[in-house]
């Protein structure tokens, strides 16, 4: 129940090109992708920032 099939993603890919159009689709992934990029370099942060307390200890 908890997956997504192909019938499933092309639908909501259908449903984001109407509500946004062609033009926004790019900056919409744009910005997406940045996110992304900044949640992991945080996540490594916080993970290294975690070890340097754990050495100290």
């Amino acid at each position: 129940m908890g997956r997504f099939g192909v019938t499933e993603i092309l639908v909501i890919l259908a449903v984001v090109l109407l509500l946004f159009g062609g033009k926004k689709i790019p900056e919409l992934m744009k910005g997406l992708g940045s996110g992304i990029k900044e949640f992991k370099n945080a996540s490594k942060d916080e993970h290294a920032t975690e070890k340097k307390e754990e050495t100290k200890e």
